[in-house]
């Protein structure tokens, strides 16, 4: 930034009263020649596009806080209506005609509006993306595109392709965004596959996240000048610990193995030993390999397949802890007291050979005494047991400590051999995922303390307390349930949580409440300060245990090796810190991408699973409630939607201080938490919607509404939800503008129309006396 620029913002933040136009810049600043002139007025252009300054329509100069600008990200939703959130919590809603080109992710800059809280978008600073997925469809002569995010379903587009490019009816593709205009400019990139054939549906979903499905060409090169076994020379300062009893515990299908553990048990209660693959041995700095990383920051988990974040040749290879190989690790050598305090700490370079591969579910077995299992595993003693008792002790230490736990079962489906699902159930981990979660967050606590004490910079994983209004909110529902939740977010501590959702677990509104307190929690994010984690109620924490899959995790290990193991060699720790929090950012944004993409997943195969199973009934409990319908969850975690208008016998009106849907002549109320029976009337795969109706006893109020005149019941539905959507309240509005009175009755209308004469002449002789 130039001088003057510099001179400029400082004078409008210090003389707000003035009216800066450019004649009154020039006396301030003492400019008077005609060069003065002209570069004032390329500067102020030249800030004018990087949006430090922002003109009025009176030519006047603002700072973007005087223009009531707002820098955010833009949500927008089915509707087409955008939000943008304030890290103040305020929330400004962008109406469709105010969106100008701005696309549901992109950066913008805001400016409120007269009336609260309607703002409008000024500028776009940031495209979040520059490709678009969607279906081919051919009719007659004329070709088509469809896009899948159903946002843009009503945005036209005007395509563009290859000549060699065949265009097939049904063709998913992917293309890529020329034009934010309307009608948005594509040019089609590639095709993904036909829209029926087995897995283009979830292709085409991570295709849309821009989860990229194959590596660049120049990572398949890298790869080949990669090791496939541990060579000699890698050994040289590092701990041998080959002869140490290490085993890995990981889920059936699991292939991608970045954490062993070990334990024996001493006089002051467990020596505990986690080692982690050392996969930046062998993913270098700022080569081709780093970048597509640091890029992906993630593999991203669908139901039926992993996206990995490093080729499989790494992630399923040389860097897997597979089992009788030898490894390089790095490991975390902890003291566990009986109590559960880790009472010591070490972090070293390390190379093990893993003795078995075990299963979550074969060391439940173990654990649980299945005679054929301990048979089948006898060599290895009663090390399960120990490592039983040493996490325990870690978890026990861990609720005393206040560590909040949210019980929120996870879906499992069973997809067929053209991926569709043939089962979905709720899934709920066992003793053995419990155990290495403890162990693998007791070693993630000691790195980060690690971290701290040797001032390494490096990425934390934060966990910041929620805010006063989502605890206000969350009181609010405890109460509507029967279940006071008295704390205010001045004094609100992990402990208090945990002690309030341990005193409700066997209540039937448990579910529901765990739930909206996992809503009320702010999201945990990745950043270079160590401003602790509130879940975990830990003040030292960070990602240190998955590297394969997760690349915070890969930079820790990094940082380990420049600081600590490489000898003291001198880094430039600020470079180290700025880059690191550009990594971490984007990290925090790469996950929040690569969890929407699971979700989509998620919703399209139970979607797609309900479509066979319309008209039969489910026990569910209502989950949220808003004007328009009530949300509903299934026991095999599908949730739908019962639409206001569809609940027969009796006008509803929404209770917004209550979360209540209540009848106005029967009473009958609907509410969180409350268990109902539901019927599956309608299952869209491409929008991942399912709709259902309430099974309701009948009613005798129900045989009289069938009874009411056709008007009557228009009336009475059209008059239930139209006033969430402005487009239907415009069409409605019209509509009775239009709409004539009609009698079928001729004598009524005839004495109708004698009345308003008889009024109209009765105020004519009241005008004249």
């Amino acid at each position: 930034m130039e001088e003057l620029e510099k001179r400029i913002l400082r004078y409008l933040q210090t003389e707000p009263r003035h009216k800066h136009t450019v004649s009154h810049l020039l006396e301030a600043f003492q400019m008077v020649s005609s060069s003065d002139f002209i570069r004032l007025n390329r500067i102020l252009e030249k800030m004018e596009r990087e949006y430090l300054v922002f003109r009025n329509t009176h030519n006047e100069f603002l700072t973007q806080s005087q223009a009531k600008v707002m820098e955010g990200r833009l949500s927008v939703n089915r509707m087409g209506v955008g939000f943008v959130d304030m890290e103040d919590e305020k929330s400004y809603r962008i109406e469709t005609a105010d969106l100008a080109s701005a696309m549901h992710g992109d950066l913008v800059l805001i400016q409120a509006l007269k009336i609260p809280p309607f703002a409008k978008v000024i500028a776009i600073k940031e495209r979040a993306k520059d490709t678009i997925v969607g279906t081919l469809l051919v009719r007659g002569k004329k070709i088509y595109f469809e896009a899948d995010d159903e946002r843009l379903k009503e945005r036209k587009v005007r395509l563009s392709y290859s000549k060699d490019f065949l265009v097939i009816d049904g063709l998913k593709v992917v293309g890529h965004i020329t034009g934010y205009g309307n009608p948005l400019d594509v040019i089609i990139l590639k095709a993904i596959g036909h829209k029926d054939d087995p897995g283009t549906d979830i292709a085409s979903i991570l295709v849309d996240h821009e989860i990229p499905l194959e590596f660049p060409d120049e990572v398949v090169e890298e790869l080949k000048f990669i090791p496939r076994e541990v060579q000699s020379e890698q050994l040289l300062g590092r701990k041998d610990l080959r002869n140490q009893t290490f085993v890995t515990i990981d889920g059936d299908s699991s292939k991608d193995f970045d954490d062993a553990v070990s334990v024996e048990r001493n006089e002051d209660g467990y020596r505990l030993w986690v080692s982690i693959a050392d996969v930046s041995s062998y993913v270098k700095e700022d080569t081709a390999l780093d970048r597509e990383a640091q890029q992906r920051s993630f593999s991203t988990y669908v139901v039926d397949r992993v996206v990995p974040m490093l080729p499989h040749e790494l992630s399923n290879g040389i860097c897997s802890l597979n089992p009788h190989v030898n490894r390089l690790t790095l490991t975390c050598e902890m003291q566990i007291s009986k109590k559960g305090q880790i009472v010591f700490y070490d972090v070293y370079p390390s190379v093990i050979n893993s003795k078995e591969r075990m299963t979550y579910n074969k060391v439940n077995q173990i654990l649980i005494g299945d005679e054929s299992v301990m048979k089948e595993y006898a060599s290895m003693g009663d090390f399960f047991m120990a490592l039983l008792e040493c996490a325990d002790a870690i978890r026990h230490e861990r609720v005393n400590k206040g560590a909040i736990n949210f019980e929120h079962p996870e879906t499992s489906m069973d997809l067929d051999e053209k991926g569709k699902p043939i089962r979905i159930y709720a899934k709920r981990r066992g003793v053995s995922e419990e155990v290495i979660e403890d162990c693998m967050i007791a070693a993630n606590v000691a790195v980060a303390k690690y971290l701290q004490e040797h001032k390494i910079p490096g990425i934390y994983r934060i966990h910041e307390e929620p805010s006063a209004k989502r605890i206000k909110e969350y009181r609010h529902l405890a109460e509507i349930l029967g279940k006071p939740f008295t704390l205010k977010a001045s004094n609100i501590r992990p402990k208090n949580v945990q002690q309030f959702l341990t005193s409700i677990q066997d209540e039937h509104s448990a579910p529901v409440l765990n739930m909206m307190m996992l809503r009320t929690m702010q999201k945990a994010r990745y950043d270079i300060q160590n401003l602790g984690h509130f879940g975990l109620a830990e003040q030292d924490y960070l990602h240190f245990t998955s590297p394969i899959r997760r690349y915070p995790d890969l930079i820790v290990h990094r940082m380990l090796w420049k600081y600590v193991f490489d000898g003291n060699k001198k880094w430039n720790k600020d470079k180290d810190n700025s880059r690191n929090q550009e990594f971490a950012e984007h990290a925090s944004r790469q996950e929040r991408n690569c969890a929407d993409a699971e979700y989509a997943c998620l919703d399209m195969k139970k979607a797609e699973y309900m479509q066979d199973h319309l008209g039969e009934r489910f026990d569910g409990i209502i989950i949220g409630v808003t004007r328009f319908g009530v949300f509903v969850q299934l026991e095999n975690t599908v949730e739908g939607l019962v639409q206001t208008r569809s609940i027969p016998g009796d006008y509803y009106m929404f209770h917004e201080d209550r979360n209540e849907l209540i009848g106005q002549r029967n009473g009958v109320t609907y509410r969180i938490g409350q268990a109902v029976k539901v019927k599956v009337v309608e299952a869209d795969k491409q929008k991942g919607n399912v709709t259902f109706e309430f099974v309701l006893p009948r009613q005798k109020f129900q045989d009289n509404r069938g009874k009411k005149s056709l008007d009557s019941r228009r009336r009475e539905e059209d008059s239930i939800s139209y006033w969430d959507n402005p487009k239907d309240r415009k069409q409605k509005f019209e509509k009775d503008k239009k709409k004539p009175k009609i009698y079928k009755d001729h004598a009524k209308r005839k004495k109708e129309s004698h009345k308003l004469f008889d009024k109209k002449r009765h105020k004519k002789k009241i005008r004249y006396r």
